[in-house]
């Protein structure tokens, strides 16, 4: 195991003194923290969604801000806007709570459409334009939003462009027995959270972020990628495949995936791997396969078992 490597599994190991059980759900978060993209967590409250984004920042001693979304928070609350100063006879600019490196974006789902709208440029572009004056964000910044998957009242359903901005898309799910038992006792007489200390710089994780992208993707992986994405593009079920930044996602989570496994080079299982948590909330289902309890995570499984063969690089 090389430095970053060793990097990488100290900030696992201690966001796991606070999320017990879940490494698979850390390590997924840790991925798209090292190919730069933005995470979307969807589960029922109380099993550590607000938690791992917190410990996440806690642990790499990066900037944090958590954004309450609900129906009455205005973009101008989420980018900043502009102010008279009387005494300089200029405009000034008060930025808003988008300008820290990470950003919990709390139930995303309960703000107006105009707001999520405010996040399409700062996701994208890493970078927000207020009054015509673009503003970059710090670096790394990562957005990790969370909604709830069961009540819907009250909330707007996120559009397919903003969907397609988040490069991953996962639940984190309930512990198992044993798990719970070790929360309960961890919980016992203090929060794990306030004991938790800084293990990693943060500038750390823009050097890897570099390193990630200097992994080499065979050019048969590159067409595995295209040949999995193109096939949810023409599936039966599907009113909308994966966009073409569903296919540079995969790539990206791909490369990351190697990395984080200390390779510097790309293997099909890394695609195979990364495929349903980069892939699934970009497809959209028809109607009638939703009434088939048709879901997106089979539907991906389904193409790679079936419909794509697996390169063999030599």
């Amino acid at each position: 195991m090389n430095t970053s490597q060793e990097f990488l599994e100290k900030i696992i190991e201690n966001v796991e003194k606070v999320i017990v059980g879940k490494r698979d759900v850390i390590e997924l978060t840790i991925i798209a923290l090292i190919c730069n993209g933005h995470v979307l967590i969807e589960d029922v409250p109380g099993v550590g969604k607000t938690s791992l984004v917190s410990a996440l920042a806690k642990s790499l001693n990066a900037s944090f801000k958590r954004i309450q979304f609900t129906p009455d928070v205005l973009p101008s609350d989420i980018t900043g806007f502009s102010i008279y100063n009387q005494k300089t006879g200029e405009f000034e600019f008060k930025p808003g709570a988008i300008m820290s490196q990470i950003i919990l974006a709390d139930e995303i789902n309960r703000t107006s459409p105009k707001t999520q709208a405010s996040l399409l440029e700062v996701m994208e572009e890493n970078q927000v334009t207020v009054d015509g004056v673009t503003y970059p964000l710090p670096k790394p910044f990562m957005v990790l939003a969370t909604q709830n998957p069961v009540e819907y009242l009250g909330t707007y359903p996120l559009p397919e462009a903003e969907l397609d901005r988040f490069f991953m898309k996962f639940s984190i799910g309930y512990p198992t027995n044993y798990e719970e038992e070790r929360i309960l006792k961890n919980f016992q007489k203090e929060n794990p959270f306030e004991e938790l200390r800084t293990v990693a710089d943060y500038n750390e994780i823009l050097e890897i972020q570099r390193q990630v992208k200097e992994v080499y993707v065979d050019p048969l992986i590159i067409s595995y990628i295209v040949n999995i994405v193109n096939e949810t593009r023409r599936h039966p079920d599907l009113i909308l495949g994966a966009s073409p930044r569903g296919s540079l996602s995969l790539f990206k989570a791909a490369q990351g995936w190697a990395f984080y496994k200390g390779r510097n080079y790309v293997i099909p299982d890394d695609v195979i791997k990364m495929a349903i948590p980069v892939l699934s909330h970009r497809l959209i289902i028809k109607q009638e396969a939703k009434l088939r309890n048709v879901f997106a995570e089979a539907i991906i499984e389904s193409i790679i078992k079936n419909k794509v063969r697996v390169p063999i690089i030599k």
